[in-house]
């Protein structure tokens, strides 16, 4: 049977999974398990995610506030699902990155 991972796919996905801490400083520890943008996009949505995780606790807040700032910084639509417990099945133009943040 196939690793759930593996069903998330992307045209040029180079790894499928990669760890992009904080830079050694304490919080949330991000887990990259498919992504299809550049480094920088990549390191930036992290850094969206975190700071969202440590002001907000509710799940649908943070999500609120991701899609804010994404939404603003390159323009609408994003969409964004946070949460323990999801399922999702999405198909992408542009960009797409599935992440973990261990917290």
């Amino acid at each position: 049977m196939a690793d759930k991972q593996d069903a998330v796919s992307t045209a040029d996905s180079g790894a499928t999974s990669k760890d992009t801490s904080n830079n050694g400083v304490g919080g949330p520890k991000a887990i990259i398990k498919s992504v299809d943008m550049s480094e920088d996009l990549q390191q930036e949505s992290v850094d969206i995610a975190t700071s969202a995780l440590e002001k907000y606790n509710i799940e649908k807040d943070i999500a609120a506030q991701i899609k804010k700032e994404f939404d603003r910084r390159h323009g609408p639509t994003w969409h964004v699902v946070v949460g323990k417990n999801f399922g999702s099945y999405v198909t992408h133009g542009q960009h797409l990155i599935l992440s973990l943040l261990e917290v």
